[in-house]
């Protein structure tokens, strides 16, 4: 997560009582940002009916998909939605399926193979990467960079940039083209990636520790000395909030306290589980800690953090790439023991493609996951954080197998701060650039622009 503007936010919405509708709970190194409070905000001078903020979240997942699993039949509302999408069904007025998408400077365009490396590096960019796997990478800023740019300074974070799988940011991982290629989805420029945070612990600790490095080692040893929550150090102030507030805002902080404090608990059980791990020697390499050892525990911890960090206004551009593309990690908690990137290549085979089709759906599994945390959050004017938000769930890559970079997997999640119409199958036109889409949702996030990558115009939607 980059750190251009880590400081606290300005809080310069008061109240008659001297409260921020959006306020923070402050302690010993630690700083706790608030969801939205009603009773604050009916506390303000008038105007009091302020929108909530819109959000976007990028999440990408590697290698395609099986797209016979993955695409309604007709174009239009969406009926029952198909079988790897079916996880999606009780949010299916949030989504839309988008066909026809392309990502035309994911193909070789005379660079020869190398399809994993530029699906994911051109996937938020629309740029043609460089093929080098030297220092001298080059491919564009992405645009969850270019929304963190225009309106990044509104948060305490322009931009937060979240992981599943570590990746190496040198060296040849995909044909001649540099493992930073496949291993980034966020670019700062065409030549600096920002590298994702993959450990649920340091991310809760950006989070939601405060901003003096001083006080942020005392809070450390004092909690490691008497076990205690970052949570524990701010409850004097939640104590003397809750005094302002009308009972449903005190259910409202209560539920969000708690749900912070799971975050936290669930991570230090990992750590602790790690810690009585009795290491598998491995030779030039240093087991990791704090990261879940179980894919679905990872990814749900992330997905917890990323709805944290919206609903406290934190940040308001989060990107969450599953795995890096080309990855090769098997699932075997779901009965898939073979590496993702193996049967990718599935040749046709019934049988791959059925090994193909269950991490696909456990993919949107987590997705949905992700939804169903967002629709719960309660947001002002009687929103939700789902309802004030985009989010753009794909890959790069059609059909693994095929490595074509047209007809691409997409949906769009959320109604955008009620922009957008969900619930719909929306099949353009071939070869539509995926980043006609960006620019549709630069305009509802407050970033417009004339042209994003290889654009050709403003998405309908």
């Amino acid at each position: 997560m980059p750190s251009r503007n880590d400081g606290a936010n300005a809080m310069s919405d008061k109240t008659q009582n001297g409260l921020t509708r959006r306020t923070v709970l402050r302690g010993l190194g630690t700083a706790i940002a608030l969801p939205w409070l009603e009773s604050l905000a009916s506390a303000a001078p008038a105007p009091t009916a302020i929108a909530p903020p819109r959000r976007a979240a990028f999440v990408y997942v590697p290698n395609g998909v099986n797209m016979p699993g993955w695409t309604p039949g007709e174009a239009g509302k969406l009926g029952k939605l198909p079988e790897t999408l079916a996880s999606l069904e009780p949010f299916k007025e949030y989504v839309n399926v988008l066909s026809n998408m392309t990502l035309d400077k994911g193909r070789a365009n005379g660079d020869g193979p190398g399809d994993h490396a530029r699906a994911m590096s051109s996937f938020l960019t629309g740029c043609q990467p460089r093929k080098t796997h030297g220092a001298d990478i080059r491919v564009g800023m992405s645009a969850d960079q270019h929304i963190a740019n225009t309106i990044g300074d509104q948060t305490r974070f322009p931009s937060i940039e979240l992981g599943i799988e570590r990746g190496g940011q040198a060296g040849n991982c995909d044909s001649g083209y540099s493992c930073a290629y496949s291993a980034n989805l966020s670019w700062r420029s065409e030549s600096t990636p920002n590298a994702k945070e993959v450990d649920p612990k340091l991310v809760f600790e950006r989070l939601f520790g405060g901003n003096d490095p001083k006080e942020l080692a005392a809070t450390r040893a004092k909690k490691e000395l008497y076990s205690k929550s970052v949570l524990d150090f701010v409850m004097d102030d939640a104590k003397s909030l809750t005094k302002s507030l009308g009972q449903g805002d005190q259910r409202k902080l209560d539920e969000y306290l708690t749900a912070v404090r799971e975050v936290e608990d669930r991570i230090a059980k990992v750590r602790k589980a790690n810690a009585s791990r009795t290491p598998i020697a491995k030779p030039n390499m240093t087991p990791p800690t704090g990261v879940p050892g179980e894919f679905k525990d990872h990814a749900q911890l992330m997905c917890d953090l990323m709805v944290l960090a919206f609903q406290t206004d934190l940040t308001r551009v989060i990107t969450l790439p599953f795995a890096n593309d080309g990855s090769n990690r098997p699932y075997k908690t779901i009965g898939v023991p073979d590496g993702h990137h193996d049967l990718s290549h599935h040749g046709s085979q019934p049988e791959k493609l059925a090994k193909i089709q269950k991490i696909n759906t456990f993919h949107v599994e987590m997705l949905a996951y992700l939804v169903g945390k967002m629709k719960g959050v309660k947001e002002a004017n009687g929103t939700t954080l789902l309802d004030n938000t985009m989010m753009v769930y794909g890959s790069g890559l059609g059909d693994g197998n095929r490595h074509n970079h047209d007809e691409l997997p997409i949906l769009l999640v959320g109604k955008g701060g009620g922009t957008i119409t969900g619930g719909q199958h929306l099949k353009f036109a071939k070869e539509t650039p995926l980043m006609n889409l960006y620019l549709a949702i630069f305009d509802r996030m407050g970033a417009p622009t004339k042209r994003f990558g290889d654009s050709t115009g403003k998405l309908a939607i």
